[in-house]
């Protein structure tokens, strides 16, 4: 049974900068997304990690985040900067297809 708990958020003003962590048990990650989810609003994908290597990213976020894996393989990071009010969201993880049972996610508010 995969299990994932991510881990990292907080209030931080706009063009602040905070680090998310997913950790994974069941699993090694070689397939990885993140994903978001605003007030009143559909999940939505932000960024993936493919092989292990490539990464891609949903374009209001090209720039200022970044995906990556720990040493550790069962790790999973996102690493925003230049946070904007809109990135206000509960974060979370999960496999592309999004086809492990969903953590409780992190919440990341955005706010002066």
């Amino acid at each position: 049974q995969v299990h994932l708990v991510e881990s990292g958020g907080g209030l931080v003003q706009p063009g602040g900068s905070l680090t998310l962590s997913c950790t994974a048990s069941g699993i090694e990650i070689v397939n990885m997304d993140w994903y978001r989810q605003a007030p009143g609003k559909q999940r939505e994908w932000v960024a993936s990690l493919t092989d292990g290597v490539r990464t891609d990213y949903t374009d209001s976020v090209k720039g200022r985040f970044t995906i990556s894996r720990g040493n550790a393989k069962n790790m999973l990071y996102l690493q925003m900067n230049s946070l904007k009010p809109e990135d206000t969201a509960v974060y979370y993880c999960n496999g592309p297809s999004r086809s492990y049972p969903w953590g409780q996610g992190t919440q990341v508010t955005v706010s002066s």
